[in-house]
């Protein structure tokens, strides 16, 4: 009888070390797993809010034969824009070689506040007015 009162008391020491150190093991290799899948989510905001000023660039060059590096003249709150869900800061600018009134590249950059500041596989974007997409960053060739 006292034997069997022994074995069901419950948990040793050493089990519940063990469990704590798997516990703690599963999550070092999860986390960053997770983190790396929210920042490649959050590149979906630089890439909508690049594609909406490409719209509004054309909307302004059919409306006055121009566009603009002012992103107010796109109707939008501010310049440089901020993206909607607070993780780039979006510029517009003249592309190498020409003028604003014939050509923009748009570049969009992580905000410092944003964790997307740490994001080393793609840290900005950038869209031209000739539809060529770029990122930089240590993966940028798959960034788009």
């Amino acid at each position: 009888m006292r034997s069997e009162l022994r074995r069901n008391r419950g948990f040793t020491l050493i089990e519940l070390m063990i469990v704590v150190l798997i516990v703690g093991i599963l999550s070092a290799v999860a986390l960053p797993s997770y983190q790396n899948s929210m920042q490649k989510g959050r590149r979906s905001d630089a890439m909508s809010s690049l594609l909406d000023a490409a719209n509004r660039q054309q909307q302004l060059l059919l409306d006055r034969s121009t566009y603009t590096a002012d992103m107010t003249d796109l109707g939008f709150s501010a310049d440089p824009f901020i993206s909607e869900k607070n993780h780039y800061s979006i510029v517009a600018a003249a592309c190498a070689g020409g003028t604003i009134a014939s050509c923009y590249v748009l570049t969009a950059s992580p905000l410092v506040s944003s964790p997307q500041f740490k994001d080393a596989y793609c840290t900005s974007f950038t869209l031209g007015s000739d539809g060529v997409r770029a990122a930089t960053g240590t993966q940028a060739d798959q960034c788009w």
